[in-house]
């Protein structure tokens, strides 16, 4: 019997097997349904903790500056307390969503402003989406950056901002795809913080890039995690 006679069934089988694989298949998510998620756990987010890597390219430099650490964010009225300890290299970032605290502990200083002057402009934009204040359809055109997905299948937007703005030309999120497929499917949230990663783009070709891991949502911090008290002999610079 010749080969490919032989062959025949199993090609048959084959064959038909990927036309109901194909007939099964999901619906083609759109950069509309990502965002659609992003949205949706957002509004559903009170407080957030998770572990960070962090990375910082500057273009003119070639170099990268790297750090670590865990952060919180809990939601107030109108903004956003938050806390970055960072454990490499050793600082604090803290606010109660009025004042700043930037806590350098091996210069034996702390940095004080005024957190209405961290979120003015770019910086705002870039903050809110961290802290889950904004509204993406409002502050962004969306679409999808190359294939679309990542080697390990996410999502990932690339959002132009509507306002041109030094500090950020554009911001790159890495959406988990299984936050996506479960929204879509249920229509309800079950992820709150889906963000795998996060990088923002200025207008000088500078990158820094947020990994997220570990993360917990909706746990009831406690506002005091969120107030700071400067240690006996640190220097108080207020900017």
């Amino acid at each position: 019997m010749p080969r490919l006679c032989r062959l025949m069934p199993y090609i048959v089988l084959l064959l038909f097997s990927l036309a109901v694989q194909a007939s099964a298949a999901p619906p083609t998510v759109t950069a509309t349904d990502v965002v659609a998620t992003l949205e949706q756990g957002y509004a559903a987010l009170s407080d957030l903790q998770a572990d960070f890597s962090q990375r910082t390219t500057v273009a003119s430099m070639n170099r990268d500056e790297r750090g670590a650490g865990e952060l919180f964010i809990k939601k107030s009225a109108g903004s956003a307390m938050f806390r970055f300890n960072y454990t490499k290299p050793r600082q604090q970032i803290i606010s109660n969503g009025k004042t700043v605290w930037y806590y350098l502990p091996g210069n034996k200083q702390v940095i004080i402003s005024d957190a209405a002057t961290l979120f003015e402009g770019g910086n705002g934009v870039a903050l809110n989406y961290l802290t889950g204040l904004g509204h993406i359809t409002a502050d962004f055109t969306a679409s999808f950056a190359g294939e679309a997905r990542d080697k390990k299948g996410d999502y990932v937007l690339d959002l132009v901002p509507k306002k041109t703005s030094p500090v950020m030309s554009r911001l790159r999120l890495t959406i988990s795809a299984k936050a996506v497929a479960e929204f879509l499917e249920t229509k309800t949230v079950r992820h709150p913080f889906p963000v795998v990663s996060s990088v923002v783009y200025d207008q000088l070709g500078n990158t820094t890039r947020i990994d997220f891991g570990k993360i917990k949502v909706n746990r009831g911090l406690g506002s005091d995690r969120f107030t700071f008290k400067v240690p006996a002999g640190v220097d108080v610079i207020k900017n």
